[in-house]
This record gives structure tokens, C-alpha cells and sequence, in this order.
């Protein structure tokens, strides 16, 4: 159940549309507050969903191939087996996100942080991840196998 304190019934159809202004700094003339929206199996490919407050949202089996998540808030979020193909996600809180079965196939990771997320069969195929990224995605340990691989952890 979601806070009192989100009180715009409307506020989750702006993961539609995005933020629009300085998407690269996440800075908009409004904020994104996506927290508690569902938008599970939702087609959100392409959308600029930087600078969101996606806390405990449900975006599982989503569609967000290209999406660009910079400096976004997505703690406790369940992302299990969304598509993040080619996204761009820079400066992300994915503590405690179910990202199982999730596709980051060739996408850009930067500055984000996993802890306690489930990564089980997450597929970071072609995946350009920065070195300090790959050192914490290779202490979870819910990324075993082939996962492991993807990312480039040594043992």
C-alpha cells in the first residue's frame, strides 16, 4: 500500500512520458515520482526516466529497452525479467531490487549501487560496466554462473 503522502493519483502516468528537460542531470521543472506505481509488463521502452523516485515500484517484465536511468531511486523495486537492453543506467540506487531474469544485455552501468538485490539469472551479456560497478555486483552473492561471467568477476 502506498504512503498517504503520494497523494496525485496521476503521477505514475508520467513514467509514459519521461522527464523532458536536462535529462542527462536529471534535472526537470517537475520531479518523477514514480514510487509505488505499477507498470508491470508496461512498455516503457525508450523513456528518459532520469532523476525518478521509483522506491517500490513494479516494473516487473517491463519493457525498458533503451531506457536512460541517471542518478533515479529505485530501492526495493521489483524489476524481475524487465528488459533493460542498450539502457543507460548511471547513478542508480538498485538496493534491495528484485532484478531476477532481468535483460542489461549491452547496457551501460555506471555509479549504481546492488546491495542486497537479487541478480539470479540476470543477464549482463555485452554489458559495459565500470570497474567499481563490477567489484560490487561481484560481492552479491544471489550473481552466480554464467552472470558471474557476464560482469567479469575473477572467482
Amino acid at each position: 500500500m502506498a504512503p498517504a503522502a503520494i497523494s496525485n493519483p496521476n503521477r505514475c502516468d508520467r513514467g509514459f512520458v519521461g522527464n523532458t528537460i536536462g535529462q542527462a542531470n536529471a534535472v526537470s521543472n517537475k520531479a518523477l515520482d514514480l514510487r509505488f506505481c505499477k507498470f508491470a509488463g508496461a512498455n516503457l521502452s525508450g523513456k528518459t526516466l532520469s532523476g525518478a523516485y521509483m522506491n517500490e515500484a513494479d516494473m516487473s517484465g517491463a519493457n525498458m529497452r533503451e531506457v536512460v536511468l541517471t542518478k533515479a531511486y529505485a530501492v526495493g523495486a521489483n524489476l524481475r525479467g524487465a528488459d533493460l537492453t542498450n539502457a543507460v543506467i548511471d547513478r542508480v540506487a538498485f538496493d534491495g531490487v528484485d532484478l531476477e531474469g532481468a535483460q542489461l544485455v549491452n547496457a551501460v552501468i555506471t555509479g549504481t549501487t546492488f546491495t542486497g538485490a537479487n541478480l539470479k539469472d540476470a543477464n549482463f551479456e555485452d554489458a559495459l560496466i565500470g570497474s567499481e560497478d563490477a567489484k560490487r555486483l561481484c560481492a552479491n552473492p544471489t550473481l552466480v554462473g554464467e552472470s558471474r561471467d557476464q560482469v567479469g568477476c575473477r572467482q
